[in-house]
């Protein structure tokens, strides 16, 4: 049994995670300020055993008393409208904030895995990413604040590993979906399922043409934990390598809620990335790794947790 600290605990993400490492046996202290997160995310882990919530903002100083054996720094808006709408935020919770999660585990002697992006890699030249490519992220435009967040905390995290000998792991997600997504949280799974669901529209940008790779949540946490577990550095992709433009992501999402809506078209956002899809030969080799969960059967799971929600 380890004593771990999730940063972000209370988000979409983050709560999943803290579900399963409660599940293995480990206590689990989560730390959200709740900007993006939600109580009701994790109100059903209040009556375990060894879970507590602390209301933090790590971008300011983090004191955990007691042991710690692990620190996994997910705090942060993820999705596109939340960044937008909050840069300095995301900006400091990829910087202070990395800063400060790094100087608890330092003060604990604890292993630290930052969760970091497949934005990282931008709008990329090389396809699909791996690992040693160095991306394609523009600094100055309106996905740079959480891109360059990013980027920096890989450069912290490695700077620790490197000066202090510090016990790190680096996991680049890709696009996760699954229940406990925001209904607004401006994501393209969730805006097309809630969309469906609701009778509207489904919005895609452009003219759909541009490719994602999405991968079920719990497929993406037990990769987190593998990479935890493991003796591996990093970075490494976690993320599925089926690849799907945008517009057969809307054409399923109408097959699989049984919506009647039309799809309907809006002008690319600036910096959209035209094509992501991880190679995940790193993390099947050296974590024997791989998503089990398909699309088809990820999205009718995601859809009817959202129908409960939206009642």
């Amino acid at each position: 049994m380890a004593r771990v600290v999730v940063t972000g605990g209370a988000g979409f993400l983050g709560s999943h995670l803290c579900e399963a490492l409660l599940d293995r046996g480990d206590e689990v202290v989560a730390l959200d300020n709740l900007l993006t997160g939600d109580v009701a995310n994790i109100e059903h882990l209040f009556a375990r055993p060894g879970f507590t919530f602390v209301r933090h903002d790590v971008s300011t100083f983090i004191w955990v008393p007691g042991p710690v054996d692990a620190v996994l720094h997910f705090a942060s808006p993820a999705s596109p409208r939340d960044y937008l709408e909050m840069p300095i935020q995301t900006l400091k919770v990829g910087s202070l904030g990395t800063h400060n999660s790094l100087g608890l585990a330092k003060a604990k002697g604890a292993r630290f895995l930052l969760a970091s992006t497949s934005e990282v890699y931008g709008d990329p030249q090389v396809h699909p990413q791996h690992e040693s490519y160095w991306g394609h992220v523009n600094p100055v435009g309106p996905r740079g604040v959480y891109d360059e967040a990013k980027r920096f905390a890989e450069a912290m995290t490695m700077a620790y590993h490197r000066y202090h000998g510090l016990d790190v792991r680096i996991v680049r997600i890709f696009n996760t979906y699954g229940p406990r997504m925001r209904v607004d949280d401006g994501r393209v799974v969730s805006n097309f399922l809630v969309q469906a669901l609701q009778g509207k529209p489904l919005t895609v940008y452009g003219d759909g043409s541009q490719t994602r790779s999405f991968c079920y949540v719990d497929d993406e946490i037990r990769g987190v934990l593998d990479l935890l577990d493991s003796d591996v550095t990093g970075p490494v992709n976690i993320g599925n390598p089926d690849e799907y433009t945008v517009r057969e992501l809307a054409e399923l999402v109408l097959e699989v809620t049984g919506s009647s809506s039309e799809i309907v078209h809006e002008p690319l956002p600036a910096d959209d990335p035209a094509q992501r899809r991880p190679d995940i030969t790193l993390a099947r080799t050296a974590l024997g790794w791989r998503p089990e969960v398909d699309l088809r059967e990820g999205l009718a799971r995601t859809a009817d947790w959202f129908r409960r929600t939206l009642g």
